[in-house]
């Protein structure tokens, strides 16, 4: 509130003025401020959840990728494939650092490549390999080039794969995705920031006359840009409020959708690129974190705008 045009000689004049409030608390313009704010906090936090998401996704991909590898047999004439099988099985068993070792029958190596050649193929004239997976233990260190070694010492038509190229694929797109969602959420927040700076310079225009008035009979600037700042902090939490319940609310509601998805191929290929759209407590307390960093932000704009303003009229 704000003192205008009298004031006591004996008083400072932030402390003298009228009632009547410099920014008011209600208009059409302040209403579509904190609308415009709501939407473009939604947005951001939709963005940094997905981002998030698909960070822990990609986590959880590099983890099951990485404690995996795999030795295929392949098909030579005078080999038999399930000889070979168990000869790998028995070089790999020899090694500390593998928890597991186990063979697919043909049967399960064929089927392996049904999403690719369809189902009801007959393979009996493909040359489709054995594969072995091997499990990784955590607790103890492989000599995977010893691995390699023992292998094709004892079978030449075998091959070891530690899927580093798809360790290298996961972890670029994973990358790819997170640098643009980054990049969409610096973008939302600029839009955001040039809201904010329209609407200030709106409201100083608006409120010109007693601005001026204010300034020239002594009031600090500081006080001038506090009275603009606190307005537009309202604004602020008003909007970042709404906008980060709203996104909250959708993740929760996808994470409860989620389990009903689950049976369909669609929602298959949805929980395995997100997961279980289960962001946790550390992601509501991000969204909740980014709403207030939207008031701040918000308010803070708003005075560097009148700070910068009033400058001018020196």
């Amino acid at each position: 509130m704000v003192s205008f045009p009298m004031r006591r000689d004996d008083a400072a004049p932030e402390e003298n003025w009228a009632t009547t409030p410099l920014v008011p608390a209600s208009s059409v313009a302040g209403a579509a401020l904190a609308v415009v704010i709501a939407i473009m906090t939604f947005l951001a936090a939709l963005t940094a959840g997905f981002a998030l998401l698909l960070t822990q996704a990609s986590h959880e991909w590099r983890g099951q990728v990485g404690v995996e590898m795999t030795i295929q047999i392949m098909p030579r004439p005078g080999r038999d494939l399930d000889a070979d099988s168990r000869k790998a099985v028995e070089v790999a068993a020899n090694f500390a650092g593998l928890s597991d070792a186990r063979p697919l029958s043909k049967a399960q190596s064929e089927e392996l490549l049904a999403p690719w050649l369809g189902a009801g193929v007959d393979l009996g004239q493909l040359p489709v390999p054995r594969l072995i997976t091997l499990r990784r233990d955590d607790t103890k260190p492989l000599d995977e080039i010893g691995l390699r070694s023992a292998l094709d010492a004892a079978l030449p038509n075998a091959n070891l794969d530690n899927h580093a190229v798809w360790m290298q694929r996961l972890t670029s797109m994973a990358d790819v995705v997170v640098a643009s969602a980054l990049g969409v959420f610096a973008l939302v927040l600029t839009a955001m920031g040039l809201a904010v700076g329209f609407a200030t310079r709106g409201a100083m225009a608006g409120a010109k006359e007693i601005i001026q008035a204010l300034h020239y009979v002594g009031a600090a600037d500081s006080f001038i840009a506090a009275e603009f700042q606190r307005h537009f902090l309202r604004l602020g939490l008003r909007g970042g409020l709404v906008g980060g319940c709203a996104a909250t609310s959708l993740f929760l509601a996808l994470g409860a959708m989620s389990r009903h998805w689950i049976t369909s191929a669609g929602g298959e290929q949805a929980e395995a690129m997100f997961g279980a759209f289960a962001l946790g407590w550390n992601g509501i307390a991000a969204i909740a974190a980014l709403s207030l960093g939207v008031a701040a932000l918000t308010a803070l704009m708003s005075r560097i705008i009148v700070l910068r303003s009033l400058r001018r009229l020196d």
